[in-house]
Order: structure tokens, then sequence, then C-alpha cells
């Protein structure tokens, strides 16, 4: 039997290229080698959304055609919806028993995301629910729901791995050996950064190309991008690596970028032109994704089929493993 990959995305808003070389690009690939779960992860998207929860069910069909945009086969994975799905928020509960709040603040993704949001939740994090606090709870319910073997992750997502392993460890200890313990997939690409040199590029950051970015759009954006501050005339010299531009140059240009970064330190390249053309390689990348995108868009009775077939089948995969976790609990009444 081939092995289960559990992976998905936030239904936060769009998703952008970040996403795209940091998860979706090796998750298409993925999909031919394991049995493949893509969850649209509106629950988790509520933690720090419960006040406009519009936002989060808007963007659910936003997600899951940028999925299928970029190559994600409904024959080959499993598109999802969270909340669909109660046996995640059944397990969610049986493992918050099993996790002390003091464990929780020690995660480093927490901590990092907590001191992220300080003005949504106070200087001194006073503020934060327990509903953002819990999400690694949640996810480890997400991954073993499924049966989930492997996870693919950022360098970033790996304490979230551990914690579920954690859980899955002390639930084994208590109630018998009833799950499994999931292994990160390490993502060999590393973060992208925001074209405003920020280490993160991100989804409310305002430094994002989303991969449904029109080319006017796509311009506007590459126009505000960080460059060498040093360089104040057009013809000036420069240092392209302190410029975003040429960052994402080497992404998107092939052999070009090696003309550019050549140009730019000899002075001969002004830095209008050279967003310019940028732009121009980055929509014609996004162009067949965007096409792909369209197809989707203009069959939404299809969209929906494949998500709850998706649904179908998550729910059948998570009714047999919570059949298992309630026997070993002692919970199975009048089975």
């Amino acid at each position: 039997m081939r092995k289960t990959i559990l992976t998905g995305d936030r239904t936060s808003g769009k998703l952008h290229i970040g996403h795209y070389f940091g998860s979706l690009k090796n998750r298409v690939e993925l999909q031919d080698k394991y049995d493949t779960f893509i969850i649209m992860a509106d629950v988790q998207a509520l933690t720090d959304n419960y006040n406009n929860p519009e936002k989060v069910s808007e963007n659910v069909m936003n997600v899951v055609l940028d999925n299928l945009s970029v190559g994600i086969d409904p024959d080959k994975s499993n598109i999802f919806i969270q909340s669909m799905i109660p046996e995640i928020a059944e397990l969610t509960v049986y493992y918050s028993n099993l996790v002390t709040i003091a464990r929780l603040y020690r995660n480093p993704t927490v901590k990092t995301e907590i001191e992220q949001k300080k003005l949504l939740f106070g200087e001194k994090g006073e503020g934060v629910t327990y509903g953002f606090l819990g999400y690694p709870i949640s996810q480890a319910a997400d991954i073993t729901a499924f049966g989930g073997d492997l996870v693919p992750v950022g360098a970033d997502q790996i304490p979230v791995i551990e914690q579920t392993r954690e859980i899955v460890r002390r639930f084994n200890s208590i109630y018998g050996d009833t799950l499994s313990e999931p292994e990160h997939l390490l993502s060999e690409t590393p973060r992208l950064k925001g074209l405003d040199g920020n280490e993160k590029m991100g989804k409310s950051l305002g430094n994002a190309v989303f991969l449904s970015d029109t080319e006017e759009e796509v311009l506007e954006k590459v126009l505000k991008a960080l460059t060498d501050k040093n360089k104040i005339k057009k013809y000036d010299p420069a240092d392209p690596d302190k410029c975003m531009v040429y960052y994402y140059h080497k992404l998107f240009s092939g052999e070009e970028a090696k003309i550019v970064e050549k140009e730019c330190r000899a002075g001969e390249r002004g830095c209008v032109d050279c967003k310019k053309q940028l732009a121009g390689n980055i929509s014609n990348f996004l162009k067949p994704i965007q096409e792909k995108r369209k197809y989707y868009e203009e069959r939404p009775e299809l969209v929906e089929e494949i998500i709850k077939r998706g649904n179908l089948n998550a729910k059948k995969r998570a009714e047999e493993i919570m059949k298992k976790v309630r026997h070993s609990m002692k919970i199975d009444y009048f089975s």
C-alpha cells in the first residue's frame, strides 16, 4: 500500500508565488507517489479571522482553484474542506487533554506567530485565544485523522510535526498502540522572500505576487520592489545581491538573470526597465496557471463535484481512524 500524505492551505486568501515554490510545485509531484489528502484549513484560518468569517469562507473556492490551476489532479488527490470532517474536531478535543498550555507556549512556531501578530493580540500576548494557541493540536488531528504518514513542510513548521509526534506517543502510551507517528517531508526550497525584502512573503503583508494576479497587478507590485538603496541615478552601478528584483530574476528569467547581474554591477541597467522585464517574465510564467484556473472558474459544478468527492473520501478515511481511537479510549458505546 502507498503511504499517505496530508498537506493543505489555510483559506484566508488567494495563494501566491511563495506558496507555489514552497509547497504547491512539490505537491503536484508527490501526488503521483502517495495517497494525497489536501486540506482546505478553514477552521484553522478562523483562529485569527474569527471576527471575519466571510473572508475565510469566500476564500475556500479561491484556494481550491489555486491548487487545481497549478496541476493538482482530482483523480490523484483528495481536496476536502476541514470543517466538513467532524472527526477532526472530535479528535482535537481528545488531544487537547494530552497537551499542557505551557507546552503550547513553548512551540517555536506558535511563539513566532504570536510575536508577528503582536498588534492583533496586544503587546504582551494577553489577547491570544485558546483556538490560536491550540492550533498545533488541531493540526495534529488533521494529520492523524487520515493516518498521515508524511507531511510536507518548510523548516518553520517542523516543530508542529514534532508536537504531533509527541501527542501520538502520549496517546498510545495511555490508550494502547493505536496511531502511527507521522514524519515530516522537508521542502528543499527555502521560503521565498517578499518583494519588500521581508524574509516572509505573506498574504496580508502586501509583498506578494498572487497566482491569479493580472499583468497590470504584477507590474504594479514589481515596480515597488526593493532595490539597492545605494543606486541613486539610473546608470549608477549597484549590487544585485541587495536587490529583490534580481532575486526574482533568478527564479523567473532563466539565462537572462546572468545578463541582469552583469549589467547591474556595471551600471548599464536602469531599475525601471529591469522591473518591467521581470514583471513580463513573471506574467508569462503565470499564464498557463491562469488559463487552467479560468477553465475551472467557468465550470463551478465540476469544482463542487471535486470538493464533494474529496470530502467523501476524507470522511471515509477519518471514520476508519476514529473507530480505532474510540475503541482504544473505551468510548465506542453500543458498537
